[in-house]
């Protein structure tokens, strides 16, 4: 291929070398492929004859001598005799026996399944029901008490059965099977399976757009010739879009924790490395790093591109189409990515129309700051009460608020810690472990409020801190070998090491066991 000063990136003839480029690569690989099972045809084939006497020579059919002939008929037909005997005792007893059948198949029809697989040894219903999906699973406990207490009972077996058959490689090594055998339950499960399918829809939506924006294949027919391109881009970024929400998970984890304990935040502390940033990729290894790194510049532009007007030509045109606000600044890029993470930035995504989306963003980061219009209502109310106005202690009392993370149950009609007959509510489907919070649950006002006036830059996040612990452990020689732009797009089209890399990433199964959904949200017109 012509160097990239030759030939225009995405262009029609670059798509052409990349085609010539492939099938050379084919065409040498099955001469290889040819030349190989030639020579191995060569040295199989002996010329060694084993000398054989007259009388080991096989014997030809013509040459059988009628004597011969007749025994070995006679022989045929009294195997047929037998063998026809055999046949009519059988079907004798086969319509003795067929009453019978139809008799216990009637029987078993009339018995309800559920008293069918209760009936079977405990060993056996375990295996079926870690065999279904995860969402069946969870229905099943919602079905009945007896279903509900029967999958609690199992709850880690069945865990462990999916954690060992179903969530890759790379989930495994960011979050590990805990060691307490209490803590291998459905909320571990279901966590991981947030995170990955946050993961495999962003990318799903980042390669529509990658297709669309950078590689310029917007009709139909250019986009099924780039189906193939489109589907090894998605598989190799949901790996690391993975890797990407643990870092900002464990980002806002860690931070609170830094400023609960020295008081201040970062801005405040100098440093030539980010502290927090140097301890969360203390967790990666170096092809984890190194691979991350060299995509995540495309991960941040795509997303605050999404977040921009549909158009640059000028503000005349943005007012004849109706686009008049301007894309948010860095700080909300930076507070969504640090503070909501992924499942914020997908949210973002999905929503459809750039003023809608505008207006998204706006409603979230004014949930940070802003304080809920109860609370505001209920601090007018007590400026009353300063002034002598007098209120029902009961309208006064501020509503109470309970999460399931705190313990607390709902009945099934609809409140928390509601009683019956003076009682929590046996088998009570939200007493489980699914009470916790989802992974990067959105914080409280104080929280966010602390974190907002700590946050870095834009151009801040992982960037800086990732380059030099590369250069560090020496996983590149120098910052040039880093690829950028146009070899990192390069390489997540191509075939070539697709299978090494699944080898790596998913461990023990195919990466299909995590697809993007079947009615993902196509790009909009605007």
């Amino acid at each position: 291929m012509d160097p990239p000063h030759l030939t225009e990136f995405a262009s029609e003839r670059y798509f052409e070398k990349l085609s010539q480029l492939h099938a050379s690569r084919q065409q040498q690989q099955a001469d290889h492929a040819e030349s190989s099972a030639t020579t191995t045809a060569t040295t199989t084939v002996s010329r060694f004859i084993l000398p054989l006497r007259e009388s080991s020579k096989p014997t030809d059919v013509d040459a059988l001598k009628p004597a011969d002939l007749k025994r070995e008929k006679g022989r045929f037909l009294s195997f047929r005799q037998k063998l026809g005997t055999k046949h009519s005792k059988s079907d004798a007893e086969h319509t003795a026996t067929l009453p019978s059948r139809a008799s216990t198949e009637s029987t078993r029809k009339s018995i309800p399944f559920d008293q069918l697989f209760i009936a079977l040894p405990s060993e056996l219903q375990l295996q079926i029901i870690s065999s279904l999906p995860l969402t069946d699973i969870l229905n099943l406990r919602l079905a009945s008490k007896s279903w509900h207490a029967l999958i609690t009972a199992n709850e880690t077996p069945i865990v462990r059965h999916h954690l060992y058959n179903q969530i890759p490689a790379y989930a495994l090594r960011l979050y590990p099977v805990p060691e307490n055998s209490a803590d291998i339950n459905f909320h571990y499960l279901c966590s991981l399976w947030h995170r990955l399918h946050v993961a495999a829809k962003l990318s799903y939506l980042m390669c529509e757009w990658i297709t669309k924006d950078i590689f310029l294949r917007q009709t139909e027919a250019q986009k099924l010739a780039f189906a193939p391109q489109h589907e090894r881009m998605r598989r190799r970024l949901i790996p690391l879009l993975f890797t990407v929400f643990h870092f900002f998970e464990t980002y806002r984890k860690l931070h609170l924790q830094y400023i609960a304990e020295h008081g201040n935040g970062l801005l405040k502390e100098p440093y030539t490395v980010n502290p927090i940033e140097e301890q969360i990729m203390n967790m990666y290894d170096n092809r984890t790093l190194l691979r991350v790194h060299e995509v995540f510049p495309l991960i941040i532009s795509s997303f605050c591109r999404r977040l921009r007007p549909p158009t640059y030509v000028g503000r005349v045109e943005r007012s004849l189409r109706g686009y008049l606000r301007e894309r948010p600044p860095d700080e909300v890029h930076v507070a969504i990515l640090c503070l909501g993470g992924l499942r914020q930035v997908e949210r973002l995504w999905e929503t459809k129309g750039y003023n809608n989306r505008r207006n998204a963003v706006d409603v979230w980061f004014g949930s940070l700051t802003k304080e809920p219009a109860g609370e505001a209502s209920a601090k007018s109310r007590l400026g009353l009460k300063a002034f002598g106005r007098k209120k029902s202690t009961s309208s006064d009392r501020p509503p109470h608020r309970t999460s399931f993370s705190e313990g607390g149950r709902r009945s099934p009609w609809g409140s928390v810690d509601s009683t019956h007959n003076g009682g929590f509510m046996p088998y009570s489907v939200f007493d489980t472990s699914l009470s916790a919070d989802a992974p990067m649950a959105p914080l409280d006002r104080d929280q966010a409020k602390t974190l907002l006036g700590d946050l870095p830059s834009l151009q801040g996040i992982w960037l800086t801190t990732a380059e030099a612990m590369i250069m560090d452990r020496k996983i590149v020689q120098r910052p040039q070998d880093i690829k950028r732009n146009q070899q990192v797009m390069l390489d997540l089209i191509q075939e070539d090491g697709l299978d090494e890399e699944d080898e790596w990433c998913y461990g023990r199964h195919i990466s299909d066991s995590v697809r993007p959904p079947a009615a993902a949200l196509g790009d909009d017109a605007d």
